[in-house]
């Protein structure tokens, strides 16, 4: 069989150019570092390469989230503690202007610092977070939340929560509307609240109340009145009357599964009102405070009005404070989701780094030893081409 100069020449010259190639692959793989370096190299390995690098990605991502909600619910916490000190001194103010020993001035000292309290719990309730946003104003995080009008303090976020991906199919808030922290409070106890007439003229003084038999409860605006100064009734919002008895400073009254007490000595035709629990906001509990404080008291009939007013405002303020623990209790169990999820997230990254690395990574002394062989090979081809290639048939004439 013969064989074409022509075709020879080509046939060496495309083995020595495919030795060529697989000896800059080979090279081409050392200074990457990378097994796979174009996907025709492993299509299988090339599509877990990008499968693994996708969840990598991911991974990272959920953790950028995650550190992004913690720094916020880290802020909103400190935040919760700062208007827990306010509500706590507050609290303080309010027992030490109940005590007898305090003059209209003292109180009205008092009522100054509760005013001032107010101006600090507005401006953490217009918190903002490192990116400007407003802590406490939902999804209306570029609004201003909480501003003051004629009628008291007005909030202008909404309800919205904001949830973060921090894991596969797992999410977390990062914070919490200002309705929820600083207006959802229910008053009195937070089942019905309880209130004296401001035309009262006796000393009667009402107390918070609570509820002794849920099952009885029978939700109303009842009056409480007192038909004599030892004699009294109560009636419901449609002027029936629920109950009836003597009364005893200090005895418990009760009614439709109720209970409260009244202390002092009420008057003829004084009054008392029993209503369902309504919200009030921090500020207008503060508010009602320091008015209270500020408000002369001239007699015992007016000392009766001002420890009325003050145990309303400790109810308040109790009912405040409860709130803001619950928040911040959520907001403790929301921040050690984040750390147990991120320890997770660290877990699933070292897992697949070690797998891409299995996958993608060059083994360099298996990789120097081909490429030592290959240069052999291709060296050893070159020359064999070049001998070769100088043979001709006039050299044996």
């Amino acid at each position: 069989m013969r064989i074409a100069t022509s075709t020879f020449l080509r046939q060496g010259i495309d083995a020595i150019q495919s030795l060529q190639s697989t000896l800059s692959r080979t090279q081409q793989q050392i200074s990457s570092g990378r097994r796979i370096v174009s996907p025709s190299d492993d299509p299988v390995g090339a599509a877990h390469v990008l499968e693994l690098t996708r969840g990598l990605e991911e991974t990272g991502q959920y953790q950028r989230n995650g550190e992004i909600a913690r720094n916020r619910l880290s802020l909103e916490e400190e935040s919760l503690i700062g208007v827990g000190n306010i509500l706590q001194r507050a609290r303080e103010l309010a027992l030490q202007a109940n005590n007898a020993s305090q003059s209209d001035e003292t109180r009205g000292f008092m009522a100054v610092e509760l005013r001032e309290m107010q101006e600090q719990l507005v401006q953490i309730a217009n918190t903002r977070d490192a990116a400007g946003q407003y802590l406490f104003a939902g999804y209306q995080s570029r609004t201003e939340p909480f501003v003051r009008n004629a009628s008291g303090f007005q909030y202008l976020g909404d309800q919205g929560q904001r949830l973060v991906q921090i894991g596969e199919g797992r999410q977390v808030a990062d914070g919490d509307p200002g309705s929820e922290v600083f207006q959802m409070i229910r008053i009195g106890n937070g089942v019905f609240s309880t209130d004296a007439n401001a035309a009262n003229t006796g000393t009667g003084v009402i107390s918070t109340g609570s509820v002794i038999d849920p099952t009885a409860l029978v939700p109303d605006t009842y009056a409480v009145n007192f038909v004599t100064p030892t004699d009294y009734e109560v009636r419901d919002s449609g002027g029936g009357l629920v109950a009836s008895g003597v009364y005893a400073d200090g005895d418990a009254i009760s009614f439709n599964g109720m209970q409260l007490e009244i202390s002092g000595q009420p008057a003829m035709g004084d009054s008392f009102t029993v209503a369902p629990a309504i919200n009030q906001d921090m500020f207008t509990t503060l508010e009602n405070l320091a008015t209270a404080l500020e408000t002369p008291t001239l007699n015992d009939t007016g000392r009766a009005h001002l420890h009325n007013d003050i145990n309303d405002g400790l109810a308040n303020l109790d009912r405040a404070i409860g709130q803001v623990l619950e928040i911040r209790t959520r907001v403790g169990t929301r921040l050690s989701t984040i750390e147990s999820q991120r320890d997770m997230n660290e877990g699933i990254e070292l897992q697949l780094a070690q797998t891409l690395s299995a996958v993608q990574d060059l083994d360099y002394a298996e990789a120097l030893t081909s490429l030592n062989q290959q240069l052999a090979v291709l060296e050893a081809a070159q020359q064999t081409f070049v001998r070769v290639q100088g043979l001709s048939l006039f050299d044996t004439l």
